[in-house]
């Protein structure tokens, strides 16, 4: 912005506010964009990540829209009689049956792109049928490949803010929201190239994050200019960004050090690993249907692999996105080895073990962090790992080896779950075109801020309004909340495939 190069931005900071905007607790993207659209923390939502672990059993399942258990600004709105247009929100497959429109954000059960079931409703579909997710994979990264990523982001930008626009037109909307999700990506795998001073800093892209946030600039001027001066414009990020290190995690081998987590032998191992990640990418999904039951155990299991829960005390999903820790409680979990009498004596020490580690700068157990009747859905003890002169560590997979290493040179530009350049960090931006008293924002904030600009009395929030003052009832109808259901067996396999292909799993 002081460079001039953001000018749509820095028109709506002269206009009205801006100022940091604090993500949840970590800052991952589903659950911050469940929190920013329902104004509490996930405790309450009940949406920890992309997947949650199934009950009973070493296994995840895939999460989706219904299995957010408040209601979001568009039902709301919509029980209200506001007319809704909600494009591209991560968490939001299968779209729900708003008054308005809705375009479901990428956790939906295709591949790159969208097809009518995530189209609400189905009839809009041609009109939209170019919005387009991931269309790359994030995993596995060669010669060519920033130059293929960046082309397509700046593509997938234009085609979204073509899409928007003609939408926005459309009609005159009470409340339009859309969700580009390039400034992650590139953020995600440019930043060795952005930042001068990163230990991984390459020559080449020095440009790339610069050119996405123009095109993404050139997005906001083009819905400010349609939305006209009567209109209230908010642009929020769901967390912020810093540059990766060198710094290499693995959590599993720090708990099997310690005693507290114990391997299968290494063939057991290494045979799942190689069903997940060496087989080709095409061709994972016909090996899935050939060999569902085989495929289903895998998929389900891939996070489990090569660990003996009958020897093991704690062990970690290794996020690189949500380090944190489970234990293995009796009674909840088929091997428990931990009583639950002895359950919050262990945590507590199994704390304090951790934060003497120096890549843990923080180990909290999971009531801690969050508030609700859901945080038993949370892993039970949460970390946050230590910077280093500003950089992140990465938390990557391992059955072998030491609990901390180093990348190699030829490991620097990395990938999804294998230490990406660039990190999420927990402080985000807020712009509003109106001036607010408040010089900070949470996401819990975002919600009633919406509500209460548009006269709309909602359900109680864990954030306040930053303009004028909401107005809480004690209940509300939730006519467009559906029951939890669970994706079917082939659904599931797509989501996991497509999710291995961005690097959110190996």
């Amino acid at each position: 912005m002081d460079d001039g190069r953001l000018p749509a931005l820095v028109a709506l900071r002269t206009r009205g506010s801006y100022m940091p905007c604090r993500s949840v607790d970590p800052p991952v993207t589903f659950p911050a964009w469940c929190t920013c659209v329902t104004g509490v923390n996930p405790g309450r939502h009940g949406i920890f990540d992309f997947t949650e672990q199934a009950q009973g059993d070493y296994a995840i399942r895939f999460l989706n829209s219904t299995h957010r258990r408040v209601p979001a600004l568009w039902n709301i709105l919509s029980d209200a009689g506001k007319r809704v247009c909600v494009l591209g929100v991560p968490g939001t497959y299968p779209p729900e049956p708003v008054n308005g429109v809705m375009v479901a954000g990428f956790d939906s059960p295709v591949a790159t792109s969208i097809d009518r079931s995530f189209v609400h409703p189905p009839e809009l579909y041609e009109r939209v049928r170019a919005w387009r997710f991931a269309d790359f994979q994030e995993h596995d990264i060669g010669e060519g490949w920033h130059a293929m990523a960046l082309e397509r982001l700046l593509n997938k930008i234009d085609d979204k803010s073509r899409i928007a626009v003609e939408l926005f037109q459309s009609e005159p909307w009470d409340f339009f929201m859309v969700v580009f999700g390039e400034s992650d990506t590139v953020s995600h795998h440019f930043w060795s190239f952005h930042d001068p001073n990163s230990p991984r800093h390459q020559p080449g892209y020095e440009q790339a994050i610069c050119n996405v946030y123009e095109r993404l600039d050139r997005a906001v001027a083009r819905l400010i200019e349609c939305a006209g001066e009567d209109v209230t414009v908010a642009v929020c990020s769901d967390h912020g960004f810093g540059g990766a290190g060198t710094g290499v995690v693995h959590i599993n081998n720090w708990l099997a050090a310690r005693g507290h987590l114990s391997f299968m032998p290494a063939r057991e191992s290494i045979l799942k690993r190689a069903a997940l990640t060496l087989t080709p990418q095409r061709a994972r999904g016909a090996l899935f249907r050939r060999f569902q039951g085989m495929a289903t155990r895998a998929e389900s299991h891939s996070r489990f692999a090569g660990i003996d829960f009958t020897r093991t005390r704690a062990w970690s999903d290794e996020l690189n996105y949500f380090p944190s820790v489970r234990v293995n409680l009796k009674g909840r979990e088929p091997d428990g080895q931990i009583a639950r009498a002895d359950y919050d004596a262990f945590c507590d020490d199994l704390c304090a073990e951790m934060e003497s580690w120096d890549v843990v700068s923080r180990a909290r157990r999971r009531e801690d962090v969050y508030d609700g009747p859901y945080i038993d859905r949370a892993p039970d003890i949460i970390l946050k790992l230590a910077l280093e002169d500003g950089y992140s560590h990465s938390c990557i997979r391992s059955r072998v080896g030491p609990a901390f290493r180093r990348l190699q040179p030829h490991e620097f530009l990395g990938g999804k779950e294998r230490g990406m350049t660039g990190n999420h960090r927990p402080k985000g931006v807020l712009f509003l075109s109106k001036p607010t008293p408040c010089g900070a924002a949470c996401l819990e904030d975002i919600a009633p801020t919406v509500l209460s600009e548009l006269g709309v009395a909602g359900p109680r929030m864990d954030g306040t309004s930053l303009l004028d003052e909401y107005v809480e009832i004690s209940e509300t109808a939730l006519s467009g909340m559906a029951r939890p259901a669970g994706y079917s067996a082939d659904q599931e396999r797509e989501i996991e495939g497509r999710l291995r292909a961005l690097g959110y799993f190996e």
